[in-house]
């Protein structure tokens, strides 16, 4: 009777570790504010492509590879923008434009990351500037997932890229001389807890 109950516990934790094992926890990154920036590109007057840079980028990014599923929550302080000169970067953050005073905050919320084989390839999601929401496919160029070297913990990092139209957020002013069409970029470093 000792030999069946002993048989059966044995079993019983085996087919526990295995069902634990296949089935891996989702692991939670926070945003690495000091190495994660979102920039947009736009053509000026026909004469260059313009690049900028925001410098307050923060949230979460959940990952479960085995399972292929994720979760993506960046804000962006869109009061933070840089554009190489004082006057310019106060002119973007008037109401023509970023309307920084009523809408500080600029954020993408996935709604499915897409995987092709091992790794994230893309995330589908949210993107809300100056109240406005507009689905957004972000494309990643780059992904690297592994222990980050210094704080010895779970960490990514990751390239991403996507195209809007400014009209679509209420910040069409000087279309077309300026170009509606804006290229997002968005990197992002995230570590473990």
């Amino acid at each position: 009777m000792l030999h069946s109950i002993a048989r059966f516990s044995l079993a019983a934790a085996l087919s526990a570790g295995m069902a634990a094992a296949a089935v891996a926890a989702p692991v939670t990154y926070e945003v690495d504010a000091r190495h994660s920036f979102a920039s947009f590109g736009y053509e000026h007057i026909g004469l260059s492509i313009q690049q900028h840079r925001f410098n307050g980028t923060k949230g979460t990014i959940v990952l479960d590879t085995e399972a292929k599923t994720g979760s993506v929550d960046i804000t962006v302080d869109t009061t933070t923008i840089t554009t190489g000169n004082d006057a310019f970067d106060k002119h973007i953050q008037g109401p023509d434009f970023l309307d920084t005073e009523a809408f500080p905050d600029a954020t993408f919320k996935s709604t499915k990351v897409i995987f092709e084989g091992d790794k994230p390839v893309a995330a589908e999601g949210d993107l809300t500037i100056k109240g406005v929401t507009k689905p957004v496919k972000l494309d990643l160029t780059y992904f690297a997932a592994r222990e980050h070297p210094q704080v010895k913990k779970p960490a990514l990092g990751a390239n991403a890229t996507a195209v809007i139209k400014r009209s679509d957020f209420n910040a069409a002013k000087f279309v077309p001389a300026v170009a509606d069409e804006v290229t997002l970029k968005l990197a992002v470093e995230a570590i473990a807890p």
